[in-house]
């Protein structure tokens, strides 16, 4: 091999080697190179937003009507519910409606399609929606006047029995006059939260008060109001019945009943 050849194969070793020198050094530059982290802020602390985060303000009836759209198909548009087995709203108290639905939220009013319903509302809804509901008249309805055939009260019409009961209790049976929490005209009582009670459907104070006398409580521990499962328990069938059918005629005079129907009678 001549010198010429040598000198050039060495001429092109050195000039692949000296990229490869080059980057050697500057990786291991890089390498020495201290890196100071920027030190992390304190973490934000979650909060979860919701309209819950304090007490609810009076509620307010313009903003319930809008809410109250979803409510129309079982308790009417104006809170007169045409189907009996759903409870009238129109004339409840404000406080009293918000309560039964957190109680529906909470489950502790048990319900599956009011569940439904009240899971998404806030307190403040709820009280828009009572609003709403409070200044919606209730149409009276008209109590039971056939006249009891058989039985401990028969001869009487259906419903006095009721009545009795309704205005002035049985103090032998420990039972007191509904119309001492109630009103005299089933108004309630807006303070305490008893309900509006006048015109309601029978078929529906029917069944709530067979549940009471079954030993239904709404709400548990500090929530709970087992008033009206002491007062339920000592009523009979025939007295639920009558009760239940007074309530639903049930109507200060001159408030514009609806007309009689045959065999029924507006309950003063």
């Amino acid at each position: 091999m001549s010198f010429r050849r040598n000198a050039g194969l060495l001429a092109l070793g050195l000039a692949v080697a000296m990229p490869l020198t080059l980057l050697s050094s500057t990786a291991l530059a890089q390498a020495a190179a201290e890196v100071t982290a920027v030190p992390e802020e304190t973490a934000a602390t979650a909060v979860v937003l919701s309209a819950d985060t304090g007490p609810a303000q009076p509620g307010d009836a313009e903003r319930g009507a809008a809410k109250a759209a979803v409510c129309a198909a079982c308790h009417g548009m104006d809170g007169n519910a045409a189907d009996p087995q759903y409870p009238k709203l129109a004339g409840q108290h404000e406080r009293y409606t918000a309560r039964m639905l957190e109680l529906f939220k909470s489950a502790e009013r048990q319900n599956p399609i009011m569940l439904g319903f009240a899971a998404p509302l806030s307190k403040q809804d709820m009280r828009d929606l009572g609003a709403y509901y409070a200044g919606k008249a209730a149409l009276n309805g008209v109590a039971d006047e056939s006249v009891i055939a058989s039985g401990p009260n028969s001869g009487q019409k259906f419903y006095e029995v009721g009545e009795r009961l309704y205005r002035g209790g049985d103090v032998a049976r420990g039972i007191p006059a509904c119309a001492a929490c109630h009103g005299p005209t089933g108004k309630g009582n807006p303070g305490p939260s008893y309900p509006h009670l006048a015109g309601q459907h029978a078929q529906y104070t029917a069944t709530q008060l067979t549940a009471f006398r079954d030993g239904l409580v709404w709400g548990t521990e500090n929530n709970a109001n087992a008033v009206m499962s002491g007062v339920a328990a000592r009523l009979t069938d025939e007295e639920i019945q009558s009760l239940a059918s007074y309530i639903e005629g049930l109507h200060a005079a001159g408030s514009g009943a609806l007309p009689m129907a045959e065999g029924t009678s507006a309950a003063h």
